[in-house]
């Protein structure tokens, strides 16, 4: 029996987790909080599961690959709260978290091995539901991911909506990493039996301008203009984003699983994106 045969557990059926599915070959199965999002999922390959049905959920969780994609609350990660020792009856935990964990570098590289220094209190979130996770299996791998996009969510998606802007900070860059390509990489280190912290993104680290005036291209519209930092009145959540500046490497994932991108630049996927849009 391959792993893809074995039966996959996600916690949070959210945009990257079902984007796994897709490519599973074993029962699905994903937990859900009301009628509609129960509806939803029975329209896929996910055999949807009530979260208040907790006995449900242990037994589904018995040798099942168990991916959890869910937000930290205030007060920790819902799926670790809520299985509590029962998550040992995973064949193995995947932990979706975020590179926002490793704070700013100043440009620099993030590793899995640099040290964790969470600035905002998402990433400091993130960064104790990593500590519980881990101490709640003997088999967790911690998948920090960075910007995420795809189809509909995308710059593509903001340009054509009148929505973008290009915010220049001068030597700022941010890794990114298209949904299809999380899908794989998750497959890949599942498969792979590897545990531990792995950066999933691609490989080029870029200003956000960029993007914005490269889906423009691709619309054949006129790209927003420039708009300095300091002038761009943003929230708080803009500005999280542009405190921190780093570039993230995959060197790990690639070397563990030989997995590589599909997308290795925001060029090739938004061009994808662009060519279904069409």
């Amino acid at each position: 029996m391959t792993v893809r045969s074995e039966p996959l557990f996600l916690f949070g059926p959210g945009y990257s987790a079902t984007a796994l599915s897709a490519l599973w070959r074993g029962p699905i199965y994903g937990t859900v909080r009301s009628e509609k999002s129960q509806a939803t999922l029975e329209r896929t390959q996910i055999e949807p599961v009530p979260i208040g049905e907790k006995q449900a959920v242990f037994d589904r969780l018995e040798g099942a690959h168990l991916l959890v994609s869910a937000p930290p609350s205030d007060v920790g990660c819902p799926a670790r709260l809520m299985l509590g020792d029962q998550a040992k009856r995973a064949a193995s935990v995947t932990y979706l978290s975020t590179t926002g964990v490793y704070g700013d570098l100043g440009g620099g590289w993030a590793m899995e091995w640099s040290p964790v220094q969470p600035q905002s209190e998402r990433a400091k979130r993130r960064e104790f539901a990593e500590r519980s996770w881990l101490e709640a299996h003997d088999k967790v791998r911690l998948v920090r991911l960075p910007g995420i996009y795809g189809p509909g969510r995308s710059a593509l998606d903001r340009v054509k909506a009148g929505k973008a802007r290009r915010i220049v900070k001068p030597g700022h860059v941010f890794s990114r990493i298209h949904v299809d390509d999380i899908a794989s990489g998750l497959q890949a280190l599942i498969s792979s039996g590897a545990v531990g912290a792995f950066n999933l993104c691609d490989d080029d680290a870029a200003p956000p301008q960029d993007v914005i005036a490269f889906a423009a291209e691709l619309l054949a519209l006129d790209p927003p203009p420039e708009i300095p930092i300091e002038n761009a009145d943003l929230s708080p959540m803009g500005q999280s984003f542009y405190a921190e500046c780093k570039r993230v490497s995959n060197a790990r994932i690639k070397a563990a699983t030989m997995w590589r991108p599909q997308y290795p630049t925001y060029r090739e996927g938004l061009s994808a994106i662009a060519r279904q849009m069409a």
